[in-house]
């Protein structure tokens, strides 16, 4: 059996997954699986996959449900110890497994691991995330709440889990598809701490327009009220929610379902965000698109990217 199985969701990616898969293949531990996902894709993807020789590589087509579907279908059918994922348009150094190898004999206890990513604007230039902790110790536990105000400490690129996780929190909710990510991480965060390991080992390819695209999405969006009994006990996830509900309110209001925003801002503490945005929840979509456009500007010069979270 293979130690790590790698998970990647498919759709219409034919101008990057080679490169995806190529990132993998380089990895310098080599004792993994390969997992792709195509989900319903309708362009070439299937023969870019095709063209792979590599025995590692498994192969698995699907209809369109998306990638939280794709990525459950693998979760499903992986073999290894340990389950990662990586997006069809996104990269990972040569290091990731062997860091995440070297981690999991070093801290036998944990269960689930991050790391460091980078980040690839439009203009395809790369910035470091910037993330609300100290990255100085090689390792490090983490409440996932309390360290995920800035960069999130887990995300589906630089993270792995044992297959154990799975089976006790259950895998993506596929009846979210704006906040899926989050939503697995809000469940892992109340049960698990968090290895941090300060080591860079993946690119994402951000979007800095994203929060106006996909409008359609927000009908199926992250449902903070399942998790109102976990953080009246837990302020740290409080926090988080809070920080949340306001990026969320936000992409609302981007998308012109300036009810839905409303309502999500009544249920944030004030107290747990920042002076200097509270007056986000007040302005109207267009100055908010003019400020996301400032942002684009802010990213470009290499300043931080969190001017919505």
């Amino acid at each position: 059996m293979p130690f790590f199985s790698v998970i990647i969701p498919l759709y219409n990616k034919e101008h990057f997954i080679e490169n995806t898969i190529k990132s993998l293949l380089n990895q310098t531990f080599t004792d993994f699986e390969i997992l792709i996902i195509n989900d319903g894709s309708t362009d070439s993807s299937e023969a870019c996959i095709l063209k792979q020789t590599d025995s590692r590589i498994r192969y698995f087509s699907k209809e369109n449900g998306g990638a939280s579907t794709a990525r459950n279908f693998g979760i499903d059918r992986a073999l290894g110890q340990f389950i990662s994922f990586l997006d069809a348009d996104d990269f990972w150094y040569p290091n990731v497994l062997d860091t995440f190898y070297t981690a999991i004999h070093d801290n036998p206890e944990a269960k689930v691991f991050g790391a460091r990513i980078e980040i690839e604007l439009a203009d395809k230039k790369i910035y470091p995330a910037v993330y609300s902790f100290d990255t100085t110790p090689k390792y490090q536990l983490l409440d996932y709440f309390k360290n995920s105000l800035k960069e999130s400490a887990l995300t589906t690129i630089s993270s792995t889990f044992h297959k154990s996780v799975f089976e006790k929190i259950g895998n993506f909710d596929t009846n979210i598809r704006s906040g899926q990510d989050t939503d697995l991480w809000i469940r892992i965060g109340l049960e698990y701490p968090i290895l941090f390991c300060n080591t860079l080992v993946a690119r994402y390819c951000y979007d800095p327009k994203s929060l106006s695209k996909n409008s359609n999405f927000y009908a199926n969006k992250l449902n903070f009220s399942k998790f109102k009994e976990f953080e009246k006990e837990n302020p740290t996830l409080k926090k988080f929610l809070d920080y949340n509900r306001l990026s969320f309110g936000i992409r609302l209001k981007l998308s012109h379902r300036e009810k839905e925003a409303k309502i999500l801002f009544k249920d944030i503490n004030l107290n747990n965000i920042p002076h200097s945005r509270w007056v986000l929840l007040y302005l109207p979509a267009s100055i908010l698109k003019l400020l996301l456009n400032v942002k684009f500007i802010l990213n470009k010069l290499g300043i931080v990217k969190t001017v919505f979270k």
